[in-house]
């Protein structure tokens, strides 16, 4: 059997103590609520991390021991410390992935991989949105249709100010 992925979801952890709606949905906090749909799947170990831990959860151990980051962000992105930014950093150029979730194409970590402001286009306006598989032989789109639609979602598009993908 092969070795379990080791996952590691960050979360600001703002909005579930601060807004009491969302402390209601995830009263534990979202990135906990996304750590356990990982969990379900044995191919992964899954531990959890947030801005208002020390060194926000990411010390030089953790992220030697993890091989995906999952980076949940949207309001805080500056009260990052650029010293765990360059950590981060330095582990994706070694090879650990990283999946940026929400709004964390604005995080500090994200434009330092891209190189570019990472703003994009969006609106709100509850409409039904169409996701097409660009690259259906990517093993990401594995098992996945032409298209899937999202029903009243939150729109994104282009321009999205990030450079094209190394294949």
């Amino acid at each position: 059997m092969a070795k379990p992925i080791r996952v590691l979801v960050w979360g600001e952890n703002v909005h579930e103590r601060k807004n009491a709606v969302v402390g209601g949905i995830y009263p534990d906090g979202m990135h906990h609520c996304i750590a356990q749909g990982l969990r379900e799947d044995p191919a992964f170990t899954v531990e959890t991390a947030t801005l208002q831990e020390e060194e926000h959860g990411l010390t030089e151990s953790r992220l030697a021991q993890t091989d995906v980051l999952l980076w949940w962000g949207h309001a805080v992105h500056g009260e990052v410390q650029d010293a765990v930014v360059e950590r981060v950093l330095s582990r994706v150029w070694e090879g650990m992935g990283l999946i940026a979730l929400h709004s964390a194409h604005y995080s500090k970590i994200f434009t330092r991989l891209m190189g570019t402001s990472c703003s994009l286009t969006w609106r709100e306006a509850g409409e039904r949105e169409r996701l097409w598989v660009c690259n259906p032989g990517h093993p990401i789109a594995r098992g996945i249709d032409r298209f899937f639609e999202i029903e009243n979602t939150e729109m994104y598009g282009e321009p999205f100010a990030i450079p094209a993908p190394d294949e």
